[in-house]
């Protein structure tokens, strides 16, 4: 099988031809999540020839994943999303080298990982991890495609291509708790991250060759529902440009201070039969899957709930991903002032990361 009969389709297009392949062939994309909109990205690219893949990713496959994140299998359930991904793409395209980084993206990897890649592909799904792509971006002169999804709608850009908008230019300061969409609640329509992740995709491949127009200085917004799109215009901001380091974490501040609580120091803490963990998902979350101990309070009833947590036991909160027990954190340190009340940041996401 030759590469010529391969990318046949690519190689006729006048505007394209054996050049764009060729720079397709010598390029190195970094794509950070493997979820419902890095799969179709990291398939796409694969096959269209990109020379070497990154892949950023520390989760394992769950049921609820299926539904959009096309790639995997029942067969895969409780795998590594990297191990079987890499394996997909090897077996796609022999010929693309695949690199495989089984972490999370933080403020001590990022510029390590990142330096050896000309364009990132963000495919998370949650602020930090954006705004920490972001910084290292320009610290490194690295354009970064954006994708994200909410509801039925998505949005792509393309953020500091050549010197162009960065994301924060767009969006400067990363919302609070209360402010970002639970995901986990309000869901999402499984085709609508195909959708997206290929728009992802396309994008990545005219910055690569020079092909087309780049949505530089332009967020497109996806209508799922109406099947319509619109383009708004942005320009940089030459204060939200000049980034001197990455920040020591890119957590929501309301996540961070000494009240969040890593799961890491949460599972090796020697005191766990003393504290008082309280589950504020919903009660059929909690019925699916929960931590030992753990009593179930809903985040709605959390308000109105009387707790029996006036001794000086620690209590901790968790919720699927840390967001709805960063604001279970804001609720209950307002109602028992005296309390030492820590929440665990990343929720049960985190914890069947490091324990699978």
């Amino acid at each position: 099988m030759t590469s010529t009969n391969r990318y046949l389709r690519q190689t006729s297009l006048v505007s394209f031809g054996e050049e764009g392949q060729a720079k397709l062939a010598d390029s190195q994309v970094l794509v950070v999540g493997l979820g419902g909109l890095g799969l179709p990205v990291i398939q796409y690219l694969n096959a269209m020839g990109v020379g070497t893949i990154g892949l950023v990713d520390h989760d394992t496959i769950e049921l609820h994943n299926l539904q959009r994140q096309v790639l995997y299998t029942e067969a895969d359930l409780g795998r590594p999303k990297l191990e079987v991904a890499i394996e997909q793409l090897q077996a796609q395209n022999s010929n693309t080298k695949i690199i495989g980084h089984d972490t999370f993206l933080n403020s001590q990897n990022a510029l390590e990982i990142i330096k050896n890649y000309e364009v990132v592909v963000d495919a998370t799904d949650n602020f930090a991890t954006r705004y920490l792509i972001n910084d290292a971006c320009i610290l490194l002169n690295k354009p970064f495609v954006y994708g994200a999804l909410h509801d039925f709608e998505g949005q792509v850009s393309v953020f500091n291509y050549q010197n162009g908008p960065s994301y924060r230019c767009l969006f400067p300061k990363m919302p609070g708790p209360n402010e970002i969409p639970n995901c986990d609640v309000n869901g999402v329509l499984g085709v609508l991250p195909g959708i997206i992740g290929t728009m992802q995709a396309l994008e990545t491949i005219k910055v690569l060759t020079g092909v087309g127009e780049v949505l530089s200085g332009k967020l497109l917004l996806f209508d799922g529902l109406q099947q319509q799109t619109q383009t708004i215009s942005f320009e940089a901001q030459a204060d939200q440009k000049n980034i001197t380091q990455l920040q020591a974490s890119y957590e929501s501040q309301d996540c961070l201070m000494e009240f969040g609580v890593s799961a890491e120091t949460f599972l090796s803490n020697a005191e766990r039969e003393n504290m008082q963990l309280i589950d504020v998902r919903n009660s059929n979350e909690f019925e699916h899957d929960h931590l030992a101990r753990a009593i179930n309070i809903p985040l709605s009833q959390l308000a109105d709930h009387e707790l029996s947590i006036r001794d000086e036991r620690p209590v901790y909160l968790i919720c699927q991903s840390g967001q709805r027990s960063a604001l279970a954190l804001r609720l209950l340190t307002a109602k028992y002032p005296t309390l030492k009340i820590y929440h665990i940041l990343g929720g049960m996401n985190k914890l069947a990361a490091l324990c699978p």
